[in-house]
């Protein structure tokens, strides 16, 4: 790992500053400390957010799950209030990596990452949640791009999360055994947003599956799914399965976490 200044900033304008001038902005560096390990990310300075008052913690309100975005995916998947109001969220925080990662990592850091397998960016898109940043609020359509690239600027801060209560919402992941990332994670919900059907791992970002809305728009069952395919076109194809592979686990799934 090359040298590099670390930098404590204890202000959202400070952190902003920081990244002004170059510096990478660390969360939970559950993402950044092994790519800068392995020599894929050479920032010279870091700025830890930890720090950085009023960035982390949990309310429920008036029909909104509101996380902070240096809050855990410990202390999310431990939050009864979390659990009662998306148990479907609780339950995916509950399953990434493992409990290093868990009490580590942060749901800031993983949406700033974007990396294309990660679990939380199909949450955040299958809910129709709001990212909210120190300059603006992004709807979950308008927040990934493409391969770790999000609608961020370099130096715009995520502060905060905010997730529409469903009616109902699932989630399934098959995971990389040995990463526990998604090979293929799917998140079905039917709520305020409508009915959203969000992939990871699939592809070089999370995205929706329109065509397994449209059937479950009129039918909200495992039922109708039955029969239902997603082209293979555009998808991932790696060493732990082909993009033919992956398009055949993502009605598979998305029928389980309809339940």
């Amino acid at each position: 790992m090359q040298a590099f200044t670390y930098q404590v900033p204890t202000s959202v304008a400070d952190a902003k500053a920081a990244a002004g001038r170059g510096a990478k902005l660390m969360a939970g560096g559950q993402s950044l400390l092994p790519s800068m390990r392995l020599g894929l990310s050479e920032p010279s300075a870091v700025a830890d957010l930890s720090a950085v008052p009023g960035l982390k913690g949990i309310t429920v309100s008036g029909g909104t799950v509101r996380i902070g975005a240096m809050t855990t995916h410990a202390e999310v998947a431990a939050s009864p209030d979390v659990a009662k109001a998306i148990p479907a969220l609780s339950h995916l925080a509950a399953h990434i990596g493992d409990r290093q990662v868990r009490n580590r990592g942060t749901l800031g850091g993983s949406l700033a990452n974007a990396d294309p397998a990660a679990c939380y960016p199909a949450a955040v898109l299958g809910l129709g949640a709001t990212v909210h940043t120190d300059r603006r609020d992004i709807a979950a359509d308008d927040f990934f791009k493409d391969l770790y690239t999000t609608a961020l600027a370099e130096d715009e801060v995520i502060t905060a999360v905010s997730f529409p209560v469903p009616e109902k919402a699932g989630w399934q992941k098959f995971k990389q055994p040995a990463s526990r990332f998604s090979l293929v994670g799917v998140f079905v919900s039917k709520g305020p947003k409508g009915v959203r059907v969000a992939v990871t791992g699939a592809a070089s970002c999370a995205f929706r599956a329109t065509s397994l809305e449209s059937r479950l728009a009129s039918n909200y069952s495992a039922a109708a799914l039955a029969g239902a395919t997603v082209p293979s076109e555009g998808l991932s194809t790696d060493l732990h399965g082909s993009a033919q592979y992956r398009a055949a686990l993502i009605p598979v799934l998305a029928a389980r976490a309809v339940g």
